[in-house]
């Protein structure tokens, strides 16, 4: 079985609600945080297959259409890849938000579907995001979860780490350790 990491992507890959950007709703609207595409390259380099889950609301609130969705991940996917990481597949809930289904975080339908799809052992792998529903959906689906923020209040999750590319230096080491 393989291992993985999953990933949120506003707030962990890239930025939102920033200076620059609100929502990402087109390519031109992706500004990627600092050093995503090392940390990703580390991952891939540790062993970790890498994959995207997302909560894309905006598509069933008719802000952005699926088309729309896929360039952007399409865009992403080819981005990271030029710079050397690898996204396996990019997993999106785009239902409205309170629409009650299973696949939208904190609900752990995603990354199951994903463990299943791809021979993933949930038990050896991580969820990584920046609120609480992304560790939420990690917990429910069996895995280690990773808080990117600047701070643990709460102590939510299993690890803590002010950016992706600090938490991929952990899962790095870790994986060299063992």
């Amino acid at each position: 079985m393989n291992k993985a990491v999953f990933l949120d992507r506003d707030g962990v890959i890239n930025e939102v609600l920033s200076k620059r950007v609100k929502f990402v709703n087109k390519p031109s609207d992706i500004h990627y945080l600092k050093k995503v595409p090392d940390a990703i390259r580390i991952l891939n380099n540790a062993g970790f297959k890498v994959f995207v889950v997302t909560n894309q609301g905006g598509v069933g609130l008719g802000y952005l259409t699926e088309a729309g969705l896929e360039r952007i991940h399409s865009t992403m996917k080819k981005d990271l890849k030029a710079q050397g990481g690898i996204i396996e597949e990019f997993a999106s809930c785009t239902h409205k938000p309170y629409e009650g289904c299973a696949c939208r975080k904190p609900e752990a339908g995603m990354i199951i579907s994903l463990a299943e799809n791809h021979n993933i052992d949930l038990s050896l792998s991580y969820m990584a995001g920046d609120r609480e529903a992304d560790i939420e959906a990690g917990r429910k689906a069996g895995c280690t979860t990773i808080l990117i923020a600047e701070e643990n209040e709460g102590n939510l999750a299993d690890h803590h780490f002010p950016s992706l590319f600090e938490a991929a230096v952990f899962l790095s080491s870790k994986e060299q350790g063992e």
